[in-house]
């Protein structure tokens, strides 16, 4: 049986699979709703606001969403979001990209950034 499990393990990691996310989106999408859409939308056609639209970050590259004026810091961020860097981002946005406009401590509990890094996720 021990067998049967490392050989999935080793396929799945072989076809480039992503490991399941640690959070619960749903419980994200309601800290989302509670916490960040004062600031952000999280449709396709949800304007930019005060922060961008965070519809499809997952990939995105930092600082280039269409139609939003990003801080210089952010725009020349170089990386795209995946979830380690959104994971980062949310414990302290100044830590990971010094400088960026978004006036907010981050979120300090693991379980509340994990729930929202799920529900991001989902959003494509």
């Amino acid at each position: 049986m021990a067998r049967i499990l490392i050989a999935a393990s080793l396929a799945a990691l072989a076809l480039g699979s992503t490991p399941a996310l640690a959070g619960d989106a749903a419980a994200g999408g309601a800290f989302f709703k509670r916490v960040c859409s004062t600031c952000h939308g999280n449709t396709t056609n949800s304007p930019p606001g005060i922060g961008p639209r965070l519809y499809g970050v997952v990939g995105r590259k930092a600082g280039s969403l269409p139609g939003y004026h990003y801080s210089a810091a952010m725009s020349a961020a170089g990386f795209a979001w995946s979830q380690d860097k959104l994971t980062a981002y949310l414990t302290n946005p100044q830590g990971l990209v010094k400088g960026n406009k978004m006036p907010y401590a981050g979120i300090p509990k693991p379980s509340d950034r994990d729930n929202v890094v799920a529900y991001l996720a989902t959003l494509r």
